[in-house]
């Protein structure tokens, strides 16, 4: 007998034909009374498992040793952060906190005050739950710069939540400049008693 006829008969003795369908079943692979087929795999999921490989190697290749920025994340970070400030000059300049006094600014800082403040503070500014924004006395300091900080942490003991995720820094300037300007000074119809320190207004 030839080693070919050897191994023809092997691989018959590996496998045996379904009486019904003539389909090439494995022989002792039948679990629960289901047969295992010897199928060969479709020709698409041969493929793809091929470019899987070849992506694989490609990728391999590209970061270890052509070393490609646009695989490292922290280089395609500072790349956009790069390519942003050159785009953006002036959004990339340092922000100045300052009181705003242009008409635009304070009607849109009056349009944020209406939707969030007013709750707490009343349309006027008098005071409600939070306090009177039309006298001078003030519980955490009454400069631009301390204002701005309690709009964009909040008070939590007090019930106010931060704004920062909320209003954008040019938002919240907008806002307290229209309360610098157009709030504070005034006489509301029913203001709070004062809370806090009474100072010196510096504006």
């Amino acid at each position: 007998m030839t080693t070919e006829d050897t191994s023809k008969n092997k691989n018959q003795e590996q496998y045996e034909l379904d009486t019904l369908t003539n389909d090439r079943l494995i022989k002792d692979h039948e679990y629960d009374g289901i047969k295992e087929l010897d199928n060969d795999l479709p020709g698409w999921w041969k493929w793809l498992f091929y470019i899987t490989i070849a992506f694989g190697i490609i990728y391999l290749v590209r970061m270890w040793v052509l070393d490609a920025d646009d695989l490292y994340q922290e280089r395609e970070y500072q790349a956009a952060m790069s390519e942003a400030k050159t785009a953006s000059p002036q959004q990339a300049a340092e922000f100045e906190i300052k009181v705003l006094t242009d008409e635009a600014s304070l009607a849109r800082g009056k349009e944020t005050y209406d939707k969030i403040c007013q709750a707490c503070h009343l349309a006027d500014g008098g005071g409600l739950v939070g306090p009177n924004m039309t006298d001078n006395y003030w519980i955490h300091g009454n400069t631009m710069e301390d204002m701005f900080q309690i709009v964009a942490n909040g008070v939590i003991e007090k019930g106010m939540i931060p704004y920062k995720d909320q209003l954008s820094p040019t938002q919240r300037l907008e806002v307290l400049s229209y309360i610098i300007v157009k709030l504070h000074g005034t006489t509301p119809a029913n203001p709070k008693a004062p809370q806090g320190e009474e100072m010196e207004w510096p504006y």
